[in-house]
């Protein structure tokens, strides 16, 4: 049984006084495929690292996440550019728009996200997308770049049924992590309306960690137990669950 964590920030300051015990943890529980997001440039060494020690499990992505997004962001992109021309990479991630935090920059979110969208076409790669707070302006995006070239995963999702059909309706996956283990998720109460074909398992670590770790810092074992909850949500075996969500990414992924 292959577990898959589809996002995971293995390069976290946070995993630094245990970072292969953590991933060894993982790993003993069936988690062979960690796929791991960038968030901006000065994670990059920490990353072709993490690649260099875990070369056989770790896929990185590169991109610039949209809370990073500030005056300086083509420069950024720039060297995204550059990281593709030089690494093997298996999705542009994670770009977005965030308005959680911040609404001032949004027009630049925007448009950094459409310039990674255009390189992910360009390097025939798929995205993964960040939303908070910004389904309307995510999609607004999407939509003018929509086609069989733009696919991805929509990670965090934590939407509507409407939104969830929209964004499989533009060839996203559905990253379900922690939050469908939470009491006020809510995510939980329609997800099992979407045909498993459609969800791929994450935690964000060290983010966003499920029930019953819920507000103690997240790692990539702990994807167990949102695919138990997946269990419950879908009434299948966890055997079935499991096996569906890493084919699932997979086809996304390529590998």
């Amino acid at each position: 049984m292959i577990l898959t964590d589809t996002h995971t920030h293995l390069y976290s300051e946070a995993f630094d006084d245990d970072r292969d015990d953590m991933i060894k943890r993982a790993i003993d529980l069936g988690v062979k495929r960690f796929f791991v997001p960038a968030i901006d440039s000065t994670y990059t060494d920490r990353m072709l690292k993490l690649k260099a020690d875990y070369p056989d499990c770790v896929f990185l992505m590169t991109g610039l996440h949209p809370t990073h997004v500030k005056e300086g962001y083509r420069s950024e992109i720039l060297h995204v550019e550059e990281l593709l021309a030089k690494h093997k990479f298996y999705a542009i991630g994670e770009i977005g728009v965030d308005l959680y935090w911040d609404k001032t920059f949004l027009k630049e979110q925007q448009d950094a996200f459409s310039m990674q969208i255009g390189l992910a076409k360009k390097y025939k790669l798929p995205i993964v997308i960040h939303c908070r707070d910004a389904f309307s302006e995510v999609f607004e995006v999407l939509e003018d770049h929509k086609g069989e070239d733009l696919y991805g995963i929509f990670h965090c999702f934590t939407g509507d049924l409407e939104q969830a059909e929209k964004a499989i309706s533009l060839n996203m996956k559905l990253g379900i992590g922690g939050v469908v283990t939470f009491k006020n998720g809510k995510i939980d109460k329609f997800l099992n309306q979407i045909d498993l074909k459609h969800v791929v398992l994450e935690t964000d670590a060290p983010y966003l960690a499920p029930t019953p770790y819920r507000g103690k810092r997240n790692e990539s074992a702990y994807v167990m137990n949102v695919a138990e909850k997946l269990v419950d949500v879908y009434n299948l075996p966890l055997e079935v669950i499991v096996k569906q969500t890493t084919l699932n990414s997979k086809e996304v992924f390529g590998v």
